[in-house]
């Protein structure tokens, strides 16, 4: 292996990240199926293709992610992080045969998928603040902004598999299938979990349970300019452009006209620019304000090529530009928020960058999903784009007033 590929994958030389990675890998494409999936029953089987509902669904999905904010950073602060994965992954799973049996049996109604979104909603608010900060505690703080880029690399390795997948299983043996082989897929990170070596686990400091400990991150983040322009950047982003679902389900069904093959087919294209956008931040090393600016205008970019885009095979390699944008962006964010937070802190901070990124979907998703049902997708992915660069102009600002300060 050459030096520079032993560079990107420096953090599988650890034992205990790399039985994790290949669990996540595992569970990451049956979360995508099911994503795909169930985009698919809500827009085609419950509904006559309605965006809104699609938009509802993200709505109660990531909406417990701001809900339940001060809990989730709170328990990824103080509590055994591995344990609390094993209750959350498990819940994870459980949710999803619960739902995959519902739809193989035929009594699947649109409220029960309502439902079942809120509930995941709920233990994935608890499950990611926590994986996120998990990491150092794998590969240690030296190694994190490689192990974050790596993660990445594997969830969209993932997204390029599972909505194929999910496509072809749709079609050949129906929805409910892909709802039960997530289900299944969650015993692979319990497995991971298990089978880990605790004496080399790096543990993060834990914080001290104060009686202002709820408060005490939105008080440090606030206090800081820096995460105060990021989370802003998120929020603009994370609110009209992070609508994945709405923006290909939409363009497939309503401009394109394709069937649950073309609709996966075009969900896993996305993921080719992500995983290269994935390598390229393994390869880098710790990011820069101005690796946020560059993401934040490629996904601009890319929104508005997908908008403007006069059939589906352009359409898909304007998904593959706006998936190195978000994927550096994103990954962007999540880096420099940890190597720039106290580890003590590092749950709460993490737990508001999700709150803030994922959390607004509940604001966004709704009118994305109007907006794709009456002026048409192509207006919704121009949202999208215009999200990117005001994105980039926050960046800007930021970046002027740093130089500003260098200067004097």
């Amino acid at each position: 292996m050459s030096a520079s590929a032993r560079g990107i994958f420096r953090s599988l030389r650890s034992y205990n990240y790399r039985v994790w990675a290949a669990g996540a890998l595992v569970s990451n494409v049956g979360t995508w199926m099911q994503r795909t999936a169930q985009d698919w029953l809500v827009l085609t089987q419950l509904t006559a293709h309605s965006a809104s509902a699609v938009g509802i669904v993200m709505s109660l999905q990531f909406g417990p992610q701001l809900l339940l904010l001060p809990w989730t950073g709170f328990a990824a602060d103080h509590f055994n992080q591995r344990k609390l994965l094993m209750v959350t992954q498990a819940t994870l799973g459980a949710l999803a045969l619960m739902l995959g049996l519902l739809t193989v049996a035929g009594w699947v109604q649109l409220w029960q998928v309502y439902v079942f979104a809120f509930l995941s909603g709920c233990a994935a608010a608890f499950d990611a603040p926590v994986r996120q900060t998990f990491v150092a505690e794998l590969v240690g703080d030296d190694d994190l902004p490689n192990a974050v880029a790596l993660n990445s690399t594997s969830f969209n390795a993932a997204r390029m598999i599972g909505p194929a997948v999910s496509g072809l299983l749709i079609a050949s043996v129906g929805t409910g299938w892909a709802f039960l082989i997530n289900g299944a897929s969650f015993v692979a990170v319990l497995v991971s979990l298990c089978l880990f070596r605790t004496g080399e686990l790096k543990a993060n400091a834990r914080a001290a349970r104060t009686p202002g400990g709820l408060t005490e991150g939105f008080r440090y983040v606030w206090s800081r300019p820096d995460l105060r322009a990021i989370l802003l950047m998120l929020f603009l982003v994370g609110t009209f452009g992070l609508n994945f679902p709405i923006f290909i389900s939409t363009m497939a069904v309503g401009v394109f006209h394709t069937d649950a093959r073309g609709y996966g087919l075009l969900s896993s294209t996305m993921a080719l620019g992500t995983i290269t956008g994935a390598f390229a931040s393994a390869g880098r090393g710790v990011p820069r304000f101005m690796t946020l600016l560059v993401g934040s205008l490629i996904f601009g970019v890319g929104c508005t090529l997908a908008a403007l885009a006069p059939d589906a095979i352009l359409f898909s390699v304007a998904l593959v530009v706006i998936g190195v944008g978000a994927l550096t962006f994103t990954t962007a964010t999540n880096t420099l928020m940890q190597l720039s937070t106290e580890p003590a802190m590092r749950g709460r901070v993490m737990a508001i960058r999700l709150g803030v990124a994922l959390g607004s979907t509940p604001i966004g998703a709704p009118i994305v999903g109007w907006i794709a049902d009456h002026p048409g997708p192509r207006w919704a992915l121009g949202i999208g784009a215009l999200s990117g660069f005001g994105a980039a102009l926050v960046a800007i600002r930021v970046l002027r007033r740093r130089g500003g300060a260098s200067a004097r």
